[in-house]
């Protein structure tokens, strides 16, 4: 009886949590974000009751930490991507209409000027929308708010309900999932945030040092494209070192490209993902890649989050698969070399 009563609940979960996400739709990313945000914070929010805290105030602290992390991740974008679109702009029509080629005997003209107009287009586009959503975004935010706090309030409701219903011969599948998505979501958010963070450092410091007019803008972009795995902000040293080739800037197009390519784009790899080595998720660059463009292509910004971490549970799982396999055909031969 108890056992029926376990599943009859379980498909109720089940059915009531597919009627929210529909019926969230709208703020379904942002109940995403929090619910992996107070993952990630759990482990705080219990150093702080083990030193003594109480609760409430000990959620509220990591609830802030929450909402500072996710305000210095948004802010410092939209504001260059809004107050400071001018300065872009002013970069791209720095680039000539036509650039002449000639290799050999053969001479060309290169139009420029369509592209450069397309991309001045973009950024006006994409300025008035952050300006238009604001608000929302301001909401969300407090929606945000309230639900990482109140996650981490009731951490264990989930956790309770999940090996209720599972046998216990089998709580090793959620413990192993649970500890997978743990790992993985460290590796997204804390060893991504503080490898961005090291690569606006470096990046203001190189853009200073080269000249350039808008180096807060140029680092904060720098940073941002750290979340975009492979590429991350190789795209943007590429993009300046072509565009000083194309206005005569010879010298600092070869500087730009190999001093950023090394200080900017390969040192933050190599430096501070190798201390933070740990906490990764053990998903290699190529799965990790190709489960941040499934996700943003598929659910958009929420994606950033769960394509990697559905491509990592799925190689957990793949694991325990083989594990078992490995398991069976061990006592398999153990029956066969006793018979």
């Amino acid at each position: 009886m108890v056992l029926t009563r376990q599943r009859l609940l379980a498909v109720l979960l089940v059915a009531l949590a597919t009627l929210a996400a529909a019926v969230l739709a709208e703020v379904l990313r942002t109940v995403v974000f929090a619910v992996t945000v107070a993952y990630v914070l759990y482990p705080l929010r219990q150093r702080l009751v083990g030193r003594g805290l109480s609760r409430r105030i000990a959620c509220a602290v990591a609830t802030a930490v929450a909402f500072v992390g996710a305000t210095l991740l948004v802010a410092p974008l939209l504001y260059a991507l809004y107050r400071r679109r001018s300065e872009l702009i002013a970069i791209l029509e720095g680039i000539p209409d036509v650039v002449p080629i000639s290799v050999g005997g053969f001479e060309t003209v290169v139009e420029i000027a369509p592209f450069v107009a397309a991309a001045e287009a973009w950024l006006r586009e994409v300025a008035l929308a952050v300006a238009a959503a604001a608000p929302v975004l301001v909401l969300e935010l407090v929606v945000f708010t309230f639900l990482v706090y109140g996650i981490l309030y009731r951490p264990n409701a989930v956790g309770t309900a999940v090996f209720g219903v599972v046998p216990a011969e089998y709580h090793d599948i959620p413990a192993r999932l649970h500890e997978r998505t743990r790992r993985t979501l460290y590796s997204i958010y804390v060893l991504q945030a503080a490898t961005a963070a090291g690569t606006f450092v470096l990046a203001l410091a190189v853009f200073r040092l080269l000249g350039y007019g808008s180096p807060v803008l140029l680092a904060v972009i720098a940073g941002v494209l750290q979340f975009v795995p492979v590429v991350g902000p190789s795209v943007l040293i590429v993009a300046l070192g072509v565009g000083d080739l194309l206005v005569g800037e010879t010298g600092r197009a070869v500087a730009v490209l190999v001093v950023g390519l090394v200080v900017v784009a390969f040192v933050p790899d190599a430096v501070i993902r190798t201390q933070l080595a740990d906490w990764t998720g053990k998903i290699s660059p190529g799965l990790y890649f190709v489960g941040f463009v499934g996700g943003i292509l598929t659910l958009g910004a929420v994606g950033v989050i769960v394509g990697p971490l559905v491509v990592s549970l799925l190689l957990e799982t793949v694991d325990m698969l083989s594990e078992t396999g490995a398991s069976a055909d061990a006592t398999a031969e153990r029956r066969d070399s006793t018979d």
